[in-house]
């Protein structure tokens, strides 16, 4: 369906379609104990600004002067999710992954301009609005810090090296299963918004493959079944294993998990109109209070195996992070204030 004969999804709520697992993570987040206060200092120190700067003198901000095709099609893609004001948008050919929504405050989207140059036109749409998703859901609060830590933890002889790289590993660690049941919201949000899940399975295949001639939709569908039955214990453990450190699930897993949401009837239920609207988002149901309880324990136990006790943990990170630290020469050689991201590092 092209974006011309879709509609609007007036004051849809992203708990309309957030996965389970990424409401839980959340809320397990807020739960933690100094751990919004932690995130919240990691995305006020200024992270933000200097991000915006390297954008600004190392990609192209589009507009409707500037690639106007590729910003109609987003602004169009907000609008169908009701989104307002529209979120800045970026090109960069900075080795970045695909896309990615940051900005503790003031949320831009920044997209590979390879990916809008090789893609087809449904695939871009597809993580176009997989990156308003983010910015619905407000998940770029928590992507700016995971970003921020990323960062700081690839500096040389930097905070991974000293002992409160430990704590800021542990901290990481927590974001990233936090990210990956993000992304699983997420393309929801890009099925819903073009109107098309098999558009959205259509980037995901891109992502895991390239975007070369050839590609079976239907072959990629089948694979998913197929991985999803994997029997073999070994196996499901490395896969495991390797997922731990990435901020995404494995594209195949993705897929997988859309068409089955898409199987049990929720995407038609909201494409008719039968969504949650905002302000009238229920209160977290018995099942949801048990999933929170889950993720709790998962992020207080990574915490834990860092150091002693979970307050303990933070009240370290939040140490380092103080300005006045910074002011001192305090902390370590990677204090935000004195390493800038390069342009690899954003």
């Amino acid at each position: 369906m092209s974006l011309q004969e879709t509609f609007r999804y007036e004051q849809i709520s992203s708990k309309s379609y957030e996965h389970p697992a990424d409401r839980a993570a959340t809320a397990a987040l807020h739960s933690v104990p100094l751990m919004d206060k932690v995130l919240k200092r990691l995305s006020d120190i200024g992270h933000e600004r200097r991000l915006r700067q390297v954008l600004i003198g190392n990609a192209v901000q589009v507009s409707d002067q500037q690639v106007p095709e590729l910003w109609a099609r987003y602004t169009r893609l907000a609008s169908v999710l009701d989104i307002a004001p529209v979120p800045e948008l970026f090109v960069t050919q900075t080795p970045l992954a695909n896309a990615l929504t940051i900005g503790a405050k003031r949320p831009m989207v920044i997209v590979y301009s390879s990916l809008v140059r090789d893609y087809s036109s449904p695939e871009v749409e597809a993580v176009l609005a997989h990156e308003l998703g983010h910015v619905l859901s407000e998940h770029y609060y928590y992507q700016t810090a995971l970003q921020f830590l990323a960062m700081v933890l690839r500096v040389p002889g930097g905070a991974a090296t000293t002992i409160v790289g430990i704590p800021l590993r542990a901290v990481y660690m927590v974001l990233l299963e936090w990210a990956r049941a993000a992304e699983l919201s997420s393309d929801r949000a890009s099925a819903l918004a073009v109107g098309d899940p098999l558009a959205t399975c259509g980037m995901l295949m891109r992502t895991a493959g390239g975007a070369i001639e050839g590609m079976s939709l239907e072959a990629f569908l089948a694979q998913a079944a197929r991985y999803a039955d994997e029997e073999d214990i070994i196996a499901r453990w490395s896969r495991a294993w390797v997922e731990a450190s990435l901020s995404h699930p494995f594209a195949v897993k993705r897929t997988r998990e859309l068409m089955g949401w898409v199987s049990s009837g929720d995407y038609d239920r909201i494409r008719g109109g039968a969504y949650i609207r905002r302000g009238q988002e229920p209160p977290a149901s018995a099942e949801m209070e048990s999933a929170i309880a889950h993720y709790r324990e998962r992020f207080v136990k990574v915490l834990e195996t860092a150091a002693t006790g979970v307050d303990r943990v933070l009240r370290r990170v939040e140490d380092w992070l103080r300005p006045q630290n910074d002011a001192r020469g305090g902390g370590s050689s990677a204090s935000p204030e004195s390493d800038e991201p390069g342009e690899d590092e954003l």
